[in-house]
């Protein structure tokens, strides 16, 4: 097993404050990024919600996190990434380039550049490069979880004491902090963490403790209750499935186990109780709603899906342009669509929200920027995921320590390849995409990613493999 880090072993008469000390000085550069995560755990100021064009707090720590890297990268001077990763994670900047130079107005294309460079480009970028062994990973993933506890807790305390965002007349949606106009943004975020922390559960590195496990476990079922009480009907089919997979990849025997607990308590912290039964069954019938008795926020998505479709039909290698989607929504819709989605409650008033994107990702690509942003987008995320998805296989069937990490990284590729079905980026939560991408591409393509940090003595380097990492 090729060892990253490994320390000899201390005395015991030496004191804890030396481990600690060991510890910040190996990890503080993972700063930036903890920073990033866990800034979107504080109330969002003014401005900064979604659509209202402002830039939140995690964003500004995201473009420290960037500049960080660059200047780690110059003063190191060395090739900062491989070329299979450095060819995967530029190929959205093809068709991002190509939308901006064919718009009609580029000048007003720019935010949209900037924007899905930021998300798609540099944030995965940086934590590609950030990211240096599986204790790395995990200090990441972590702090997902943490900041998914953090707003799941706020979101159940909305449902409870009616200050959520409002939904069926009621202000009981749990939303967090990210208010009602960004009702997606605590359903991924909770997501995120309950699949960060099922990995960890699921498939423990040796030696881990079993509090720790059982504190994994114990998240990971926790935040159950706020993903159904976001109503977010596309976080649930993503997590689900992708949940799903994480387990099947764990074994057949662990399989049947992780599923037979985890339905059980499934039911008894949300059926039995009767959290929300009664409006989680409405939501769930609703998806397949469609044409005998839709309700009118699925109406308006397919009204827009098809909107977006026409798009691309009238300008199908290019599209209509970067952040073109409202100007030409009108044109291609039918009567059917609305004039925007009702928001209130959890401290905001009554606003009528715009529709701006078609909530679907794939689709708002394709009208925007063509077929060739289109094909370099679904290219890059196809190759993360596939890369992540054998290397997870490779790492399983050598019994190496790093499981967890490839389980939550192919879940959170997964799960965000399936929800761009039925969302796309916007709000303050949007970060965190780019975020999940940097994790799963360290992953794919990272050196020594099927490996974990092993506090053990340090190999003869005899014994090292050729060309791997040596320990320090």
């Amino acid at each position: 097993m090729t060892v990253l880090w490994a320390e000899p072993a201390v005395a015991s008469s030496e004191p804890d404050r030396s481990a600690v000390v060991r510890f910040v000085a190996r990890r503080w550069p993972l700063l930036p990024l903890l920073g990033t995560v866990l800034l979107l755990a504080a109330p969002l100021p003014a401005g900064s919600e979604a659509g209202s064009g402002g830039l939140a707090p995690a964003d500004a720590a995201s473009a420290g996190l960037v500049l960080f890297c660059l200047v780690r990268v110059v003063r190191s001077r060395s090739r900062p990434l491989t070329r299979a990763a450095a060819a995967v994670l530029g190929l959205p900047v093809i068709g991002i380039a190509v939308a901006t130079a064919t718009a009609v107005d580029p000048l007003a294309t720019l935010p949209g550049f900037v924007r899905y460079l930021q998300v798609f480009v540099l944030v995965p970028a940086a934590v590609l490069l950030l990211l240096r062994d599986a204790g790395d990973f995990r200090i990441a993933a972590g702090s997902l979880t943490l900041l998914a506890l953090a707003q799941g807790a706020l979101g159940v305390h909305q449902y409870a004491t009616g200050t959520g965002a409002s939904y069926m007349g009621e202000d009981i949606r749990a939303v967090g902090t990210f208010g009602p106009t960004d009702v997606m943004g605590m359903a991924t975020v909770v997501a995120y963490g309950l699949l960060a922390a099922a990995a960890l559960a699921l498939s423990p590195p040796p030696g881990t403790r079993r509090a720790l496990r059982a504190a994994a476990g114990a998240a990971a079922v926790l935040l159950v209750v706020p993903l159904a009480l976001s109503f977010s009907r596309g976080a649930w089919i993503a997590t689900a499935l992708a949940a799903l997979v994480m387990i099947l990849l764990t074994g057949a025997r662990r399989a049947l186990s992780a599923l037979a607990v985890l339905t059980a308590l499934v039911v008894v912290l949300v059926g039995g109780p009767g959290v929300g039964t009664e409006l989680i069954s409405q939501r769930l019938s609703s998806i397949t709603q469609v044409s005998s008795a839709p309700d009118r926020s699925v109406t308006d998505r397919y009204t827009m899906w098809a909107a977006a479709t026409g798009m691309w039909r009238e300008q199908p290698l290019t599209g209509v342009g970067m952040k073109g989607f409202p100007a030409h929504r009108d044109g291609h819709s039918g009567i059917g669509l609305s004039s925007g989605g009702d928001t209130a409650g959890a401290g905001r008033a009554y606003r009528k929200q715009p529709l701006l994107s078609p909530h679907n990702m794939y689709l708002l690509i394709l009208s925007e920027q063509g077929l060739i942003g289109a094909t370099a987008f679904a290219a890059s995320w196809a190759v993360i995921l596939a890369g992540a998805v054998r290397r997870l296989l490779r790492a399983r069937d050598g019994r190496r320590t790093a499981v967890d990490c490839g389980l939550a990284a192919v879940a959170l590729m997964l799960w965000q390849t399936v929800d761009f079905l039925y969302a796309d980026i916007g709000g303050p939560s949007t970060v965190l995409t780019g975020v999940v991408l940097g994790l799963a591409a360290w992953w794919a393509f990272g050196p020594g990613s099927t490996t974990s940090p092993v506090r053990a003595r340090v190999p003869d380097a005899r014994t090292a493999p050729p060309g791997g990492a040596t320990a320090k």
